[in-house]
């Protein structure tokens, strides 16, 4: 046998992804990456800046960056189909609802990310409670 004919036939199947899996999985790891993100921002402009506000700036930048990992972690397992990525994805998702009422309030452009935050946690807890979703983790429905 050649490699390109192990490559075509693997000893045992992959299994599927669903495509609500999938959008709930890259969903909930933006959500992820963007507090991972504001958290070392907040650390590095902490550093940077104001000297009377560094400590409040280094541990609000690492406690966003450690929430930011919570996300990340389940979706990598969401991507592996593992089961207990879904409810700390979810979760987050949801967490996106009252932020997104509390941006809505705000001035300038605080509005406009208040529209994609809302539409990215209705999406997310939705794909990831979709039944496709579901029986990719938990198998096909008893009857």
């Amino acid at each position: 046998m050649t490699a390109e004919t192990t490559a075509q036939t693997p000893s045992s199947p992959a299994p599927s992804r669903p495509g609500p899996l999938l959008r709930g999985a890259v969903i909930t790891a933006l959500e992820g990456a963007v507090l991972a993100g504001w958290g070392i921002y907040d650390m590095v402009s902490g550093l940077l800046g104001d000297s009377a506000a560094l400590g409040r700036s280094e541990f609000g930048g690492v406690v966003l960056l450690l929430m930011g990992l919570l996300p990340l972690a389940a979706a990598w397992a969401l991507l592996r189909l593992q089961r207990w990525g879904r409810s700390p994805a979810v979760l987050t998702n949801t967490i996106c609802l009252p932020v997104a009422y509390y941006m809505w309030q705000g001035d300038g452009v605080m509005p406009a990310l208040a529209v994609v935050v809302l539409a990215l946690g209705l999406v997310g807890v939705a794909s990831l409670l979709n039944p496709r979703a579901t029986e990719a983790l938990y198998g096909p429905k008893a009857d």
